[in-house]
C-alpha cells in the first residue's frame, strides 16, 4: 500500500498543471516546482482522507464521521460480492460473472419492489430473497454446466453477462420493467416499504444493508473454515483430483459453491435496487461491482475477512477520490491506479521483497 500510494503521489503530481508550469522553470527556481508537488499531494491525500475516513473540519466532531459512512455505503455491495467471488475461488471456480449476477438479483429485487407494496418488513424480506433467488439461479446454472459438460466457467459466466446486461436492457424498453411515466428506459421507484432503512441517522448514509453485509462475512468465515461443506470446497480448491480420489463428489461441490457465490453477488445487486438507487434503476445499475469484486477478493485473497476490510478500503477510496477530484481537481481515474497498483503489489509478493530487499520466507522455494 505504501508503493501504491508513492505510485499515485507521482502520478498526480505530474498530471498536475502548477507542477507542469513550475517544471518549466526548475533550474532556475526549484523550490517552486518543490512547493507545488508538496502542495498538490499533500492536498489531494488529505482531500482523499477528509472524504472517505473521517472530516476534521467539521464543527461537530460526529458530523466528520459522515465520510467515513459514505464509505460505507460504497463498500457495501463491494463487500458482498467480494465475498461471494472469495467462496467461487475457494472452491476452485472463477467466477468472472459478478456483473451478470448483480444485475439478476438487481431485476428480481426491484420488480417486487416497484410492483408489490406489501406490509413493511415482509416486502423487503420478500424483495431481498426475490434477489438472492435471482443471482443464485444464474450462477447455479454455470455451476451445472460445469459439472455436467465441462462446461468452461470463465467462458460461460462472461458471455452470461452480456447476455443478462442485454435482456435487462430489453425489459427495460417493455411495460415488465419500465417506468410508464418516463420516456427512459428506467423502472419505477421502489415502494417504501421495499427500501433498506437506515440504522444511522440518514446524514451518515448507513443502512441495513451493511449489517446484512457483516453477518454474511461471519456466515462465510463460518461456512469456509467450520462446516463439511466448506471443507470440502477448500480441498476442491486446492486439488480437485485428490479430493475426488478422497470420495468428495466434486461435481456438486462446484455446483453448490457457484449457487453460493450468485446469491452473495446477487445481494450485491439487491443493495443497488433497494439501498442506493430507490428512484429507480437502469441497465447501469451495477456500477462496475460485479468486476470491482474481482478485486476485492484478490486483495482479501479470498479470506471473507480479508474481503471485508478491502471493501471498506476501496469504499474509502471512491468516496475519497470524488473529495479528491473536487477539492484538488484530481483526475478520478487517479485513485483507481491506486486501486489497481496495490492489487498488483499484493498479488506479486516477490516484487515487494525484491523493492524492500526482505529474505525469503522460510518454506517457500523461490
Amino acid at each position: 500500500m505504501v508503493i501504491a500510494l508513492v505510485v499515485g503521489a507521482v502520478l498526480i503530481a505530474a498530471t498536475n498543471p502548477t507542477v507542469q508550469t513550475t517544471a518549466g522553470y526548475f533550474f532556475a527556481r526549484p523550490t517552486d516546482m518543490l512547493s507545488a508537488i508538496w502542495s498538490c499531494v499533500s492536498g489531494s491525500y488529505l482531500a482523499l482522507f477528509q472524504g472517505g475516513v473521517y472530516d476534521f473540519s467539521q464543527a461537530n466532531p460526529l458530523d466528520g464521521l459522515q465520510s467515513l459512512g459514505h464509505s460505507i455505503g460504497f463498500a457495501t455491495p463491494l463487500i458482498a460480492a467480494g465475498l461471494g467471488i472469495a467462496v467461487a475461488f475457494r472452491s476452485g471456480v472463477f467466477n468472472i460473472g459478478g456483473q451478470g449476477q448483480v444485475l439478476m438479483g438487481a431485476a428480481f429485487a426491484g420488480y417486487v419492489g416497484f410492483t408489490w407494496d406489501g406490509p413493511p418488513v415482509i416486502t423487503l424480506v420478500v424483495a431481498v430473497l426475490f434477489g438472492l433467488l435471482g443471482g443464485g439461479l444464474l450462477a447455479g446454472l454455470v455451476g451445472v454446466l460445469k459439472a455436467r459438460t465441462g462446461a468452461n466457467e470463465v467462458i460461460v459466466t462472461i458471455m452470461l453477462n452480456y447476455v443478462v446486461y442485454y435482456l435487462l436492457d430489453f425489459a427495460l424498453q417493455t411495460p415488465l420493467l419500465k417506468d410508464p411515466k418516463s420516456v427512459n428506459p428506467i423502472s419505477p421507484p421502489e415502494h417504501a416499504n421495499a427500501v433498506f432503512f437506515n440504522v444511522l441517522p440518514a446524514a451518515y448514509h448507513v443502512n441495513i444493508g451493511f449489517v446484512l453485509a457483516i453477518a454474511a462475512t461471519f456466515a462465510c468465515s463460518w461456512l469456509l473454515s467450520r462446516s463439511s461443506i466448506g471443507f470440502k470446497m477448500r480441498a476442491v480448491g486446492e486439488n480437485a483430483r485428490a479430493a475426488r480420489v478422497a470420495g468428495i463428489e466434486v461435481d456438486r461441490v462446484f455446483t453448490a459453491a457457484m449457487v453460493i457465490s450468485g446469491v452473495l453477488v446477487g445481494f450485491a445487486g439487491v443493495y443497488q435496487v433497494l439501498g442506493t438507487t430507490t428512484t429507480g434503476f437502469t441497465s447501469g445499475v451495477d456500477a462496475g461491482i460485479g468486476f470491482n469484486a474481482i478485486t476485492v477478493a484478490l486483495l482479501g485473497r479470498s479470506r471473507p475477512w480479508g474481503v471485508f476490510w478491502a471493501g471498506i478500503l476501496f469504499g474509502i477510496f471512491q468516496a475519497g477520490g470524488y473529495t479528491m477530484q473536487a477539492a484538488q481537481n484530481v483526475d478520478i481515474n487517479a485513485v483507481q491506479v491506486v486501486q489497481s497498483v496495490i492489487v498488483l503489489f499484493i498479488a506479486a509478493p516477490p516484487l515487494v521483497r525484491w523493492i524492500f530487499r526482505l529474505p525469503q520466507p522460510k518454506g517457500v522455494v523461490a
